[in-house]
């Protein structure tokens, strides 16, 4: 049971860093700042600062979210946000000091470094210390550097007004709330520069959009690994034949391997099964390899399927062409060199996909329970467990079908789902404008709402599968 945790956290891990990562390096090649990248939900328990983003780990597994600058879904930043925004500048100056070496040469740290660099950058622009009253004297002449020693570079914008304000405003606490509620224009014009919710539409779609859109290409180039490493192929080797139907009464009986459907060879059950169902019912020339007294010999049979009401992979029943025979699961690997391994992966990844799209139609359609059909994270840990155990091809099939879940899934239209904001998106590209902030707020709450009834739903039937 522990094996089947921890696989499930590492497999539910790798293919939320790829989510993430989605949003991440759009977000940062479109210069907007991201704040946080955590893997895990809060608690933090622990990260790391580099550049302008904290990597973090959360203690609530599975899951994960890219913070980028900005309310999500305010129409203007908050008294809140612009001092967490504050909070990010100063740590900007302290790494940049600490880069330098100014910070080990001078001995101070946080708020203390923060105020000793003010009080140098006052000292060369000139202001007025309200507790002092005293007014500090430029000593350089304009365009000169000042703080290039202590920082490496001149202070940016923003920065230039916390410093500032730093510099004439005692505790620091104090200064960081003073700017907060006066909103210099130059500090807002560069939060809006960087901050998300201000990028242009079009910015927006594709930050949000490039979250599931990683899952989704991320599943196909796994299955080129798979296809080149060696993915696992059920051989078409019968198992199983039922006195009764058509395939026992042409004379196949279990071992026989199949070689060809009426002159069509095939290597895997799952070519031998889309042929028969593919035959709509008419007569299959089957070229079969048996061992008799010892020796393998190549016979033909004709059998004619009979059509058949069976259950599908859907969980529901439908017609389908049948003979009465199941595979033996005797299995090899395909390898395949990389060009044919990339179009075989593209193409099996295109199948998953286009199966996944009917599952979730029936479901909706009603045709599929969903009882049967959907499953939660006991269900995903028991999967992750036994996949371990058969090998990385495995576990590299299991991830990709999951990651093509989870970048479907998230195309949803629901809101709290990237897909929701895209329907926002739409509808403001529809309306001219964004909806209203209290709509945008309802639909938040109705969002939570649902995927918290999904999340209940699937774990009591996780559960109901282990006690029944």
């Amino acid at each position: 049971m522990i094996t089947s945790i921890v696989a499930a956290v590492l497999i539910f891990a790798i293919l939320i860093i790829v989510h993430e990562a989605g949003h991440f390096f759009v977000a940062k090649r479109l210069g907007v700042r991201v704040l946080r990248f955590s893997i895990g939900y809060p608690p933090r328990l622990f990260g790391i600062r580099r550049g302008e983003t904290d990597y973090a780990l959360g203690a609530t597994p599975l899951g994960g979210y890219v913070r980028m600058l900005g309310d999500e879904v305010a129409d203007e930043p908050s008294p809140e946000t612009i001092t967490g925004y504050l909070e990010e500048l100063k740590l900007d100056l302290l790494q940049a000091a600490q880069a330098t070496g100014w910070l080990e040469r001078s001995g101070k740290s946080g708020d203390d470094a923060v105020i000793a660099i003010a009080n140098e950058f006052a000292g060369h622009v000139g202001i007025t210390n309200e507790f002092a009253g005293q007014t500090a004297v430029a000593c350089q002449p304009a365009g000169a550097t000042t703080l290039v020693p202590i920082i490496g570079r001149e202070p940016k914008p923003d920065e230039a007004v916390l410093l500032r304000e730093v510099a004439r405003t005692s505790p620091l606490k104090l200064a960081l709330e003073r700017v907060a509620a006066s909103r210099p224009a130059a500090l807002v014009q560069e939060f809006n520069l960087r901050a998300f919710p201000s990028q242009s539409l079009g910015r927006r779609f594709a930050i949000v959009l490039a979250g599931p859109a990683a899952n989704i290409l991320f599943a196909p180039l796994l299955m080129i690994v798979v296809f080149m490493i060696g993915l696992p192929t059920v051989l078409p080797v019968l198992g199983t034949v039922d006195a009764g139907m058509p395939g026992y009464a042409a004379g196949l009986r279990p071992a026989d391997r199949i070689i060809a459907v009426n002159g069509q060879a095939i290597d895997s059950w799952e070519d031998f099964s889309r042929l028969v169902k593919g035959g709509h019912g008419g007569p299959l020339t089957l070229a079969i390899k048996r061992s008799v007294k010892g020796e393998l010999q190549t016979v033909q049979i004709t059998v004619r399927p009979k059509l058949e009401t069976i259950a599908t992979i859907y969980g529901d029943k439908e017609p389908n062409w049948i003979i009465g025979v199941t595979p033996s699961g005797l299995e090899e690997p395909k390898k395949l060199p990389p060009l044919q391994a990339v179009g075989e992966g593209v193409v099996e990844t295109g199948r998953m996909a286009a199966t996944l799209f009917i599952g979730i139609a029936k479901i909706i359609e009603g045709a599929t329970p969903a009882r049967e059909a959907l499953g939660g994270p006991i269900m995903i840990a028991q999967i992750a467990g036994k996949e371990v155990h058969q090998g990385f091809a495995e576990v590299a099939l299991f991830m990709v079908t999951i990651s093509l879940e989870l970048g479907v899934i998230n195309l949803l239209p629901v809101p709290l789902l990237d897909g929701g904001h895209l329907l926002f998106f739409v509808i403001e590209a529809v309306r001219g404008e964004p909806l209203k902030l209290r709509h945008r707020e309802i639909a938040m709450q109705v969002g939570l709402f649902l995927l918290a009834i999904l999340m209940a739903f699937v774990i009591l039937n996780d559960i109901s599968r282990l006690v029944g």
